[in-house]
């Protein structure tokens, strides 16, 4: 947890045009590889055209197996993975990403 003053003193993230940039940029990348974006995708098209690394696939299966996840759920951790990728413009999805989208996955379930 952050002290009061470290976040007052602490500089700003990324300018807004910056964010919108790299979200524009994410979204042509989707269009480009499978011509819908990720949130369109089925499981099944997911898991094709999602260029998993193995070790982000273990990590993911794991998760699954851990907190009893339903397929719907390991869809969902999936695109999201995918969709951290897109705006880091990294082709492969890989295991920082997978593990980014559990956490913010964790975070919304807490409020489910």
């Amino acid at each position: 947890m952050h002290a009061p003053g470290e976040l007052l003193d602490s500089a700003g993230g990324e300018d807004s045009r910056t964010v919108a940039a790299r979200v524009l940029a994410a979204h042509a990348r989707q269009l480009h590889r499978q011509g819908k974006p990720n949130a369109s995708l089925s499981g099944q098209e997911l898991q094709a055209l999602g260029a998993v690394q193995a070790d982000a696939m273990a990590l993911l299966a794991d998760t699954l197996n851990k907190l009893l996840l339903s397929a719907r759920a390991f869809h969902r951790l999936l695109r999201v993975a995918r969709t951290i990728a897109d705006l880091e413009a990294s082709p492969p999805v890989g295991r920082e990403h997978v593990l980014q989208a559990v956490q913010l996955r964790r975070h919304t379930w807490r409020r489910e």
